[in-house]
């Protein structure tokens, strides 16, 4: 049950990052580079402006993307894009713990994915019908943005009732690689289609989440209780640190992981205050407010400054900027398991984010050598941006959610999980916001609001890892 339950979870969340990755694809069409036919014109302008009046172009046709997206200003309007389904994400994920913790996973996540997948193809509709009302974009990315905060507590939430505390880095690790599976196969989709019809680039992974949807209601299963697990306490102590509570037995193996006999069924749901007054949940929601800036902005600007500094056509960009997520991949496994070698969380994250902020720098400066040096790069930082969000959003919400001073109440952790990425989601929308505005005046200032965002993440960690460094201090001793 863990193995199909940790492969189920998996995909289901690899659907949702596959349905939001369209986007970021699709802006190298929605707005091209038309200084080649602007210079045509220009010279048969001068070959026979003495033979013939310039002919002024209809308001409505344009050689350079899709109207409204072809004006100069076409980066803050995409940067609207982008906030809209972000601002909507963060308000929605603080509102869809709470709700989530009363409701059925299984019948909750199964409607935000038939949503999701409605919102995500009314996107590309709009090509099919010749929609060129900025309003409509923006109200299909704001709500779909509401529908997709069903995806991160349930899914959380259910692979935390299977699975305990031991090696949870790890497996969470491994797991969180769902987010860049999602990302590199929404890339790849709409990447196929986005140079001959960039709708499909849209409905395409509608129809899949929203398939996906209907594999949840299907399959999920909540929670061990739900087919009357039942289990008693293995020998191989690995195994032990695995084991959660089942039907009819209590293992307390963690004084941080005890389940009352009740359940998730029989406790009542934890307060939004009461989740904030848990130990290092306010730390590390701040810490993730700016990891995820970071994050979300190569989300949705990667393929556009891949077109613009290595001159490639949208397809190519997309295709590349997927190495970006092949990075993230591993920096997720590894953050998870140097946090369960050294039992620090906050330490781990800082020194990824340390390390983050030169090289973000560095790729900056080396993205403008040429492809092989920007391959490179995207691996790296993808490794070094990506593994502290993945932890923090995982592992460490997990914990946290399973905290002692909750005293075996288990119907936390969907409450912490949605505030701590709630939170996290402010700094998703912020960042490709700013990226929107700062990219006008050169994309180097934008690397450097990242590296001041990752410096601030690391600030948040500083007072934790400080307690993490004295605590195993005072074991040495």
């Amino acid at each position: 049950y863990r193995a199909f339950i940790f492969s189920l979870t998996f995909l289901l969340y690899a659907s949702f990052h596959l349905s939001r990755k369209p986007i970021s694809i699709v802006k190298g069409e929605l707005h091209k580079h038309c200084a080649a036919s602007h210079e045509v014109e220009l010279v048969s302008y001068k070959e026979y402006a003495a033979q013939i009046q310039p002919v002024k172009k209809p308001s409505n046709v344009s050689q350079c993307g899709w109207e409204p997206f072809d004006k100069n200003n076409y980066k803050q309007l995409l940067g609207a894009l982008d906030y809209s389904f972000l601002c909507a994400y963060a308000i929605g994920m603080y509102l869809s713990g709470i709700i989530g913790e009363r409701l059925p996973i299984r019948y909750y996540l199964t409607v935000g994915m038939l949503a999701s997948g409605l919102f995500t193809a009314m996107f590309g509709l709009g090509y099919f019908y010749n929609i060129h009302n900025l309003w409509f974009y923006i109200m299909a990315q704001i709500a779909n943005g509401l529908v997709q905060t069903t995806g991160w507590p349930s899914v959380v939430t259910c692979i935390g009732n299977w699975f305990g505390k031991g090696r949870r880095g790890l497996i969470m690790g491994i797991w969180n690689s769902h987010t860049s599976v999602g990302n590199i196969l929404g890339s790849l989709i709409a990447a196929y289609w986005v140079s001959t019809c960039w709708g499909l680039s849209f409905v395409m992974p509608g129809v899949i989440i929203a398939v996906m949807g209907i594999v949840c209601f299907l399959f999920l299963i909540e929670h061990p209780r739900d087919v009357s697990c039942s289990c008693t306490p293995s020998s191989d102590p690995e195994m032990q640190h695995l084991l959660t509570d089942c039907e009819n037995c209590n293992v307390s193996l963690n004084s941080s992981t005890v389940v009352t006999v009740e359940g998730r069924h029989g406790t009542s749901a934890i307060s939004f205050l009461g989740a904030l007054r848990i130990p290092g949940v306010i730390e590390f929601s701040l810490c993730l407010l700016f990891a995820k800036l970071v994050s979300y902005t190569f989300l949705f600007w990667l393929p556009l400054y891949i077109t613009n500094v290595e001159h490639l056509d949208a397809k190519r960009a997309g295709d590349l900027s997927t190495l970006f997520d092949v990075g993230g991949i591993f920096g997720g496994i590894l953050a998870g398991l140097i946090s369960d070698r050294l039992e620090k969380r906050a330490s781990t994250c800082g020194m990824m984010l340390l390390l983050a902020a030169p090289t973000l720098y560095m790729f900056s400066a080396v993205s403008k050598m040429g492809l092989e040096a920007t391959v490179v790069m995207l691996l790296i930082s993808g490794a070094l941006v990506n593994g502290p969000y993945a932890l923090i959003t995982t592992a460490v919400s997990a914990d946290l959610g399973t905290h002692k001073s909750l005293k075996g109440n288990a119907r936390a952790l969907s409450t912490v999980t949605a505030i701590i990425d709630g939170t996290g989601s402010v700094g998703a929308a912020l960042g490709p916001l700013l990226a929107g505005l700062i990219s006008p005046s050169g994309w180097n200032n934008v690397f450097y609001m990242l590296m001041v965002a990752d410096a601030c993440a690391l600030l948040f960690l500083l007072r934790l890892i400080q307690k993490e460094l004295r605590c195993n201090a005072d074991q040495t001793l």
